[in-house]
Order: C-alpha cells, then sequence, then structure tokens
C-alpha cells in the first residue's frame, strides 16, 4: 500500500507547558492527520533521554520516555488534582529545565500515588516485562547517589554482586516502586495513543539507534555482550570515519558489541530488544543500518581520534536470520544512508526491508540514486529530510547554486516553496511511503531544525505550534493525487 507520514516526536507537539505529551494533544494531533490523509506517523526513540536531552543517547533500550506523560490524565485518574499542577509553565521550545524542575516532580507525585493505591498493577507490570526491575533499580541507585551512570556506583554495585543488590533494593523500595509505576503509566498513556490510531487507520513508525549508550543500565545489566577495558570504560568505541561532511571522522562513543557472546545466547537480546520496540510501533527504523555488516570501530588509545578507527566485520545475517526465526515478518525500515557498500545493500533486500531515500541528498547530479526517476523499485521510503537534516527552506537557501539550478530544472518549479515541492516530488515517487517533516508543512527555515550531527547543545527542542487545516487540505490533495493514505 502507498502510504504517507510526518515525522514528529511526541515532545515536539503543540501543547501547553514545557513539551508535547500523550494526552490531549497527541489526539488533536491524530485528528490532524487523518484529515490530512497521512497513515503513518513517524517519532524519535521513545525512550529516556540521555545527554543533551537527546533521544538518541538513552539509559535504557527498554525503558518509556516517561516525561512525555500527560499530566491532565494524571488528574482524570485521581493521581494529581489541577491545584498541585498549578500555572503551566510555557514555553516556545521545549524547556528541560521546566521538565526537571516543574514537570518530573509532579508526575514522582502521581506515580507514588499509583504505586500506593494499586500495587498489584505495578508488580503485574514488572513481572511482564523482563528489563522493568532492573531499569528501576538503576534508576533509584542514580537518584540516591547522585551519579550519572552505572561506573559511579560502589564497586559491589557495579559489579551486581546479589547480596550488594538485595540490599540496594530494600533500601531503595519506595524509589524503585514509584518509577516502575512511572513506567506503568507511561505505557498506558502511550497503548491509548496507539490505540487511537488504529482507530483512525494510522500506524506509528519507532525508532532504534543501533548503539546502547556505555553508562546506561543496559550496558550494567548486560556487562558481558559489549567490550570493555579494566575500568568497565567501553574499547573500543563505535563513531563513523571521514567523509565529505566530517572530515575528522565522527567520535560517538557506544560500547561495540561482543558478538559472540550474542552468538552464544542464540541473539537473545536482539530478539528482546525488537521485541519491546514492536511494543512500541507498528514499523521500526533502525538506525545505522550499515553497522549489522561493518561498525568503525575506534581504540581508546586513540583519544577520540575518529580517523584511528577501521571497519570490523559484524554477523548481521546471522543477527536478522535469528530474529526472523523468533519474530516471523520484520517490519523494519533501514537507515541505509550515506556510503553504503554492496553488503548491505544485499542484507537489506534479502531480508526484505525497506531502505531511505532523503531528497535533500539528491541533487549532486541526475544519475543520483536519490532521485525519484532512478528508485526502479518501490521498496523505498522516500524523505524530504530527516531529524537530521536542515529543513527544506533551510536547505535550499543553504545550498551552492548548481544544486539549485539542479533542483528548479528537475522540479520544473521556480524554488519559491522547495519544501512543498519536495512534498510533492516524494508523493509522486514510485516509493512506498513518502514521509516529510512537520517542519516542512509549517514552512519553516533553518530555525526549524530538529538536529545538527556533530554540534553539541541546544538540539531536540523544537516545537510546533500549530496544526494548520490549509496545509491538511493540500496533504489531502496530494494523497489523492498520487494514491496515497
Amino acid at each position: 500500500m502507498r502510504r504517507a507520514g510526518i515525522l514528529l516526536h511526541p515532545s515536539s507537539l503543540p501543547h501547553f507547558g514545557p513539551c508535547g505529551d500523550l494526552g490531549d494533544c497527541a489526539i488533536r494531533f491524530l485528528d490532524w492527520l487523518k484529515l490530512s490523509s497521512i497513515g503513518l506517523w513517524q517519532t524519535l526513540p521513545m525512550h529516556p533521554v540521555g545527554g543533551g536531552f537527546s533521544p538518541y543517547s538513552s539509559p535504557s533500550a527498554f525503558a518509556g520516555a516517561t516525561y512525555l506523560i500527560s499530566l491532565d490524565r494524571l488528574v482524570e485518574q485521581g493521581l494529581l488534582t489541577f491545584s498541585e499542577i498549578g500555572e503551566r509553565p510555557s514555553s516556545v521550545r521545549m524547556d528541560e529545565l521546566h521538565i526537571s524542575n516543574w514537570k518530573r516532580p509532579l508526575i514522582q507525585k502521581a506515580a507514588a500515588r499509583y504505586a500506593h493505591n494499586a500495587p498489584d498493577v505495578i508488580q503485574s507490570f514488572a513481572h511482564a516485562h523482563h528489563w522493568a526491575s532492573d531499569w528501576a533499580l538503576f534508576h533509584a541507585l542514580k537518584q540516591d547517589l547522585g551519579v550519572h551512570g552505572w561506573q559511579d556506583f560502589p564497586k559491589e554495585i557495579q559489579d551486581r554482586t546479589p547480596k550488594a543488590l538485595n540490599e540496594a533494593r530494600e533500601r531503595l523500595e519506595g524509589l524503585i516502586n514509584t518509577e516502575l509505576a512511572a513506567q506503568c503509566l507511561f505505557f498506558e498513556q502511550w497503548n491509548n495513543v496507539r490505540q487511537e490510531a488504529a482507530k483512525r487507520n494510522i500506524q506509528i513508525i519507532g525508532d532504534m539507534p543501533i548503539f546502547i549508550a556505555q553508562d546506561g543500565c543496559d550496558a550494567w545489566v548486560n556487562r558481558e555482550l559489549f567490550r570493555w577495558d579494566k575500568h568497565n570504560q567501553a574499547d573500543p568505541v563505535s563513531g563513523a570515519p571521514p567523509d565529505a561532511f566530517s572530515p575528522m571522522g565522527q567520535h560517538w562513543g557506544n560500547p561495540l558489541y561482543n558478538w559472540e557472546a550474542h552468538r552464544q545466547t542464540g541473539f537473545k537480546w536482539w530478539i528482546d530488544r525488537l521485541k519491546g520496540e514492536l511494543a512500541l510501533a507498528d514499523f521500526v527504523r533502525i538506525d545505522h543500518f550499515r553497522g549489522f555488516c561493518a561498525a568503525w570501530e575506534i581504540p581508546k588509545s586513540a583519544a577520540g581520534d575518529a580517523r584511528q578507527g577501521e571497519w570490523k566485520e559484524s554477523p548481521g545475517r546471522e543477527l536478522f536470520t535469528a530474529v526472523k526465526d523468533a519474530l516471523g515478518d520484520l517490519p523494519f525500515l533501514a537507515e541505509d544512508l550515506g556510503v553504503i557498500t554492496p553488503d548491505v545493500d544485499e542484507l537489506r533486500e534479502d531480508f526484505d526491508l525497506m531502505g531511505m531515500k532523503v531528497l535533500q541528498f539528491a541533487f549532486g547530479d541526475y544519475e543520483d540514486p536519490y532521485l525519484p526517476h532512478n528508485y526502479h523499485t518501490p521498496a523505498w521510503a522516500c524523505y524530504t529530510g530527516t531529524h537530521d537534516n536542515d529543513t527544506c527552506i533551510g536547505w535550499y537557501h543553504g545550498s551552492d547554486e548548481v544544486t539549485r539550478h539542479r533542483y528548479r530544472i528537475y522540479s520544473g518549479r521556480s524554488g519559491q516553496e522547495p519544501n512543498w515541492d519536495l512534498i510533492r516530488m516524494a508523493w509522486g515517487s514510485i516509493a512506498q511511503w513518502s514521509i516529510t517533516t512537520m517542519q516542512d508543512i509549517l514552512n519553516l527555515g533553518s530555525e526549524g531544525r530538529m538536529n545538527i550531527p556533530g554540534q553539541a547543545g541546544g538540539h531536540w527542542a523544537w516545537r510546533a505550534h500549530d496544526l494548520p487545516v490549509s496545509a491538511a487540505h493540500r496533504l489531502a490533495s496530494l494523497a489523492e493525487a498520487y494514491g496515497r493514505k
């Protein structure tokens, strides 16, 4: 089926308060998508945020992003009162300070009440989710000790000695149950959003980073599945080689996988992880898919110099065979952007995964594989741009004149509305899916960027402030013209 989609993280939804949430603003967005004849809503990762409020550096590959919980829904459940919420701090962009100092304490207050009022529900949730108890303990330890990650825990807790863990669980029982309750509330609210989406024939595309945080819960609980030095620091670490965009390469710092240990378990951790992602979404975009063929390994001794890394093979074919045996169909979208070797294409094609085409990358020449006339098969998701790109308007005005000329010749347009021109191009392509960002629907320039790769600070904070009906009608017309839903 030919589908059309919008990329927008729930934190960016229009709403009163410091960020969007999983309450009425999410339902209003679903109604707007239906009016627009949009059948796909793509989010960013739905897990707890990491440094810089990035959803791509989460301390958990399984837990939910509880900062997205709707306070209004908590009032409806009798877990908060409007007087306790008080005056809501408003902000043009997502406000990390207000989330931390105002919203999170209210969520914790409601979660503590939920844990007290419904202990059986909370324990049932913990038993049904294999990761929940470890995550709640990890979260409680960080709160109690005031540290950033597990490498700062006392040695016996770092090493997960049973006696130390049991003592910590007894001492921190209240914090643990509160976090379990918060996770339960997140999943209840997100599942309600998904049910409302299904009523409107809208499916969710999630997002899964290939790597995990080295100071996060998954590394602490499953240390044998990753590669460490004797000080519990990742060695080697992940990154990317130098290219036209990053002449020094990229140093990501994630631990790399001990693939032999994964083989010995039948890739159980990966199967569990992908099951967890499919509990959050109908489809999952897998970031840095090429890392399943080979990953760029940077030795710790390189002191952060990504140029000293090298490609090392990954057992992607074994992994996806095991996943397919366990899960059956593989509803995954492979992020296969950048310089892709033939083995990456073969892996994606052999497991019937869609790949990605980004129109902002397409105008190097008229033979570029990202230009729609070169697709040759519909097994693609055609994007105007992604969360890492500039907006289409920002891209057009920031491009050199040769690129802009090729764009005008190819599109047959003047460049007055590069966002809508590229949206029409994506919707009209043979690609199975066509996806654009909400920023491009709202006619925003570079001020609407969500992220600038390789630059620290100030990202992930963009918010929408309108769901324009005129844009919905325009999208619906394109859907009618090009047979998309």
